[in-house]
């Protein structure tokens, strides 16, 4: 039940990935079921609506609303673009009038009588939805997703930000504990995803960024680093839609922490190979991983598995994934069978494990994962 309950990043070398791409509104897809689908495709097609625009007619023209509604020169339904006459009020003895033009284009979605008020619905914006992975479409729920298998490489990072990428991936120079600094970011990286090292630069990854890399994977990074690079504190709930040019993965935790052995040797063998990597995290319930998909024919599913596989025991390395310890390595001391209280007063199941230091601290199951 321990290994059930106990997650473990994945670094794999051959599985089975399906990826389930869905449509924020309904709309059309655009392939079919058996299709072979590269990482550029669009796989489907909708149209998020427009926002409401009020126009507020009396207030606008100094006129009553029922005045408003009684020039009109619009109604519910009508397609309008920017200054074209809405409304058109005439004057005591037809000596004055009053005008009133549409500020943007828009379909008139409203006219409220009561306030003389018209709602303009904008035009809507169109949503294109990408494959994100090499594959086969394997399923379809019409007018709303398309499920997708790739088999290939996968491998699961511990936090990262930005969205979905696609690009190349290149080792940096450097073993898993070289800090990367701007003199380890070539020239040519531009469609990239730079693997290697450890804590990069804030000028690092601003240079990568700068010569057109995608991604950048490293086993850790500083928290001051990652927050002048975003512009502001990031919160540890969920990432992934953050406006930045460049997707930032982790594999390990903040600090010190070098690229994990296995991780290293895996995507060094995967050079040169095309990758999609997406650096969107949620580290409470529902845990989402950032993740590196590498699509290959030349391995098994199963093959080269790596990871957690024998569940929660004593001697096994765990990485604890709550604070104050977040991304600390440390091994299993011991199993107490029996619930224990924790700070938040709830009883729980709970482990011993000794950190790097040599420190001993007692942690929630729920809390660690198994490297």
């Amino acid at each position: 039940m321990t290994q059930a309950l106990t997650p473990g990043l994945q670094v794999l070398a051959g599985t089975v990935v399906r990826k389930t791409r869905e449509l924020p509104v309904p709309g059309e897809i655009l392939c079919r079921r058996g299709d072979a689908v590269t990482p550029h495709a669009v796989v489907g097609r909708a149209e998020l609506p427009g926002d409401i625009h009020i126009m507020r007619i009396p207030e606008s023209l100094g006129i009553e609303p029922f005045e408003a509604v009684k020039g009109l020169k619009v109604d519910e339904g009508d397609v309008v673009a920017e200054g074209d006459l809405v409304c058109e009020h005439v004057g005591l003895f037809r000596l004055f009038r009053s005008r009133l033009h549409a500020p943007v284009d828009g379909t008139v979605e409203f006219v409220a009588r009561s306030t003389g008020h018209v709602g303009l619905r904008l035009t809507p914006h169109a949503i294109e939805l990408r494959a994100y992975v090499s594959g086969t479409v394997v399923g379809i729920d019409p007018g709303k997703s398309v499920t997708i298998e790739s088999r290939g490489a996968f491998i699961q990072g511990i936090f990262g930000v930005g969205g979905e990428r696609y690009g190349t991936i290149r080792m940096l120079d450097g073993g898993p504990r070289t800090v990367v600094g701007t003199t380890k970011i070539p020239e040519d990286a531009a469609g990239q995803v730079l693997v290697g090292g450890t804590r990069p630069t804030l000028e690092a990854i601003e240079r990568a960024a700068e010569v057109g890399a995608v991604a950048m994977v490293v086993g850790s990074i500083d928290d001051q680093a990652l927050t002048a690079y975003l512009g502001y504190e990031l919160g540890m709930a969920v990432t992934g839609h953050e406006a930045v040019p460049l997707t930032v993965i982790v594999t390990e935790g903040f600090g010190w922490l070098p690229l994990a052995e296995r991780t290293h040797s895996l995507l060094q063998s995967l050079d040169g190979r095309a990758a999609s990597v997406n650096g969107a995290t949620q580290v409470r319930a529902g845990a989402v991983r950032p993740e590196i998909i590498v699509a290959r024919d030349d391995v098994e599913p199963g093959g080269g598995k790596q990871g957690a596989e024998t569940g929660l025991r004593i001697g096994a390395p765990i990485r604890i994934i709550r604070v104050p310890h977040f991304g600390v390595t440390a091994e299993v001391v011991a199993l107490p069978p029996e619930l224990r209280p924790i700070e938040t007063g709830a009883r729980t199941r709970v482990l011993e494990a000794r950190l790097p230091d040599g420190e001993t601290v007692t942690v929630p199951r729920a809390n660690v994962e198994l490297l």
